[in-house]
């Protein structure tokens, strides 16, 4: 019985994976990897960009530099799909087995997931199927259980790979390990998430966003409810694009409300399990992260957003506040199983209610499965890439690569015209410095990046691109917008292929703008590496073993 959990995450993560795990890469909206992903400045938040993939982009350097890119990618994917169901029904207080999948179905086959895996997000997916692993060790920390604490640590550290994944795996850490343990809970998540905290906080350009993009990446209605049903579902991320279309049936919203309210009765039943404390400071979290992603739709919420965005270093991570309705799906899982365990109790056909539970969610979203239905698919990448790659590795002279068009994403033939983030900062073997104004429903969001409206405005004024650092231009082929003819003119072309071509900017480069002052950046980076290590150590060696019995 033991293998009948792992048994069931693995097969909900093979259903949705299956179709993609040959080789080639998934490329869709913010998802981008690469064969080999070089280690650059804006990897450790030494760069001019603000540190949103830190140190996401510096830990795939390396592991790209142990695997093919594409298996990386695979393996990143399906541990993310397996660990979070896994970890939900283990975390279930309860001896039932079925129980257990139940949770596991309904944590691992949501809205969260869907709509994050078609946007892109891995990382998030990776912060998410930690949550659960969290958790356990939040509350074994609380209960203080020998070995804990590097559990807890170890637990957090894949969830650590970017800012949003940083405060999801922190604030559950320090909220399931109680108050008490507050003195060695809050240093060991502060220092975990040093590596992208200290450039955001260092870096000379600041952390301030623009105001425009609250309303633009508000949680937003799913089917005929509201911005809050859909977040109660787990769903309502502000593009509309990566919706699965199964969200827009009628009878979910009403689904969702009946499994609140199932989860609400089951809930109550963790306090005689875990304890009051654990138990309501779970719960809340959960009430809190519904109430932070539907905060900017309500009645003078992104009016608040706007300012703090404007004014509060770091708060643009606010905006796609949807994301933070992860710490509800922990609570929800838990609480529909629960409830599902309680009525069996007093139903004659406890196996119909309990199987009938755990095919809910693959039956009210069955457009997950097989890569979307095959919304996403594998390709390769065209061979002007790694010819591109070794051109500007052959070449010592200094500048850093422009992205043309300016635009954030493309959409490539041979990707299916599917929308992507431009690959060329992660393909590149030098820093590229790409748009990053996004537009959200034909309106344009200014970005965040002080170099790229300088470049901006140089090339509007056609004036020399060295003089702000960028010694090449890659022209991108065959992805909408244009390129104005008198930006190349004057440029040399070193290399041209039917999908990119590579001019040099003659005369003077200038060095590029600074970022994050190193020492201190690589500092915390050492400081995170050490904690991570101590962990590793004491798990590995029986340091627990030489106890002397009875303490």
């Amino acid at each position: 019985m033991r293998l009948v959990l792992p048994a069931v995450s693995a097969a909900l993560a093979l259903l949705v994976l299956t179709p993609l795990l040959g080789r080639g890469f998934v490329l869709n909206y913010d998802m981008v990897f690469t064969p080999d992903q070089p280690l650059l400045p804006d990897g450790l938040g030494l760069g001019s960009a603000l540190p949103r993939s830190v140190p996401a982009d510096a830990v795939m350097s390396f592991a790209t530099a142990l695997l093919p890119g594409d298996v990386v990618q695979k393996v990143v994917l399906l541990a993310a799909l397996f660990a979070g169901p896994l970890g939900a029904g283990r975390l279930v207080p309860t001896d039932s087995v079925a129980i257990r999948v139940v949770a596991a179905v309904w944590y691992g086959w949501s809205p969260y997931v869907a709509e994050r895996l078609f946007m892109g997000h891995w990382p998030y997916l990776v912060a998410y199927a930690c949550l659960p692993w969290i958790a356990a060790a939040g509350l074994a920390v609380r209960r203080g259980e020998h070995g804990a604490l590097p559990k807890l640590v170890l637990a957090c550290v894949p969830a650590v790979l970017t800012p949003t994944g940083g405060i999801l795996a922190a604030v559950l850490a320090v909220v399931c390990s109680g108050r008490r343990a507050l003195r060695v809970t809050v240093p060991v998540v502060v220092l975990l998430n040093l590596p992208w905290f200290l450039p955001s906080v260092l870096r000379p350009d600041g952390s301030l966003s623009s105001p425009d993009g609250v309303g633009a990446f508000a949680a937003r209605v799913e089917g005929w409810g509201s911005p809050v049903t859909s977040v109660l579902g787990l769903g309502g991320i502000w593009n509309a694009e990566v919706v699965p279309g199964s969200r827009a049936m009628p009878l979910v919203p009403v689904l969702t409300l009946l499994s609140v309210a199932v989860a609400l009765v089951g809930l109550r039943s963790l306090a005689p399990r875990w304890g009051v404390a654990p138990a309501r400071s779970f719960v809340l979290l959960g009430a809190v992260g519904v109430a932070v992603a539907v905060f900017g739709t309500l009645p003078g919420g992104g009016d608040v957003l706007a300012w703090a965005v404007s004014h509060v270093p770091g708060a643009g991570l606010l905006r796609d506040s949807q994301k933070w309705v992860a710490w509800w799906a922990l609570p929800l899982a838990l609480g529909v199983a629960l409830g599902v365990e309680a009525a069996g109790k007093h139903l004659a056909n406890r196996a119909a209610l309990v199987s009938l539970a755990a095919l809910l969610p693959l039956v009210t979203m069955p457009d997950l499965a097989w890569g979307g239905l095959g919304r996403l698919e594998v390709v390769d990448y065209p061979a002007d890439w790694s010819a591109v790659r070794a051109v500007l590795e052959a070449d010592d002279r200094p500048g850093d690569v422009l992205s043309l068009p300016m635009s954030a994403f493309r959409r490539f033939a041979w990707n299916g015209d599917r929308t992507q983030l431009d690959p060329a900062p992660r393909f590149l073997p030098r820093t590229v410095v790409i748009d990053d104004v996004v537009h959200v429903g034909g309106e344009p969001v200014s970005g965040e990046d002080g170099r790229a409206a300088a470049i901006r405005g140089a090339l509007a004024r056609n004036d020399d691109l060295g003089a702000v650092g960028i010694g090449w231009v890659l022209v991108e082929h065959g992805t909408p917008g244009a390129v104005d003819p008198r930006v190349l003119d004057g440029l040399q072309e070193v290399w041209s292929g039917p999908w990119l071509t590579l001019y040099r900017v003659p005369g003077v480069i200038a060095p590029p703008p600074p970022g994050a002052p190193a020492p201190p950046v690589l500092a915390g980076d050492l400081a995170a590496l050490a904690l991570v290590a101590s962990g590793l150590l004491w798990l590995l060696l029986p340091a627990g073993r030489f106890r002397r019995p009875g303490r």
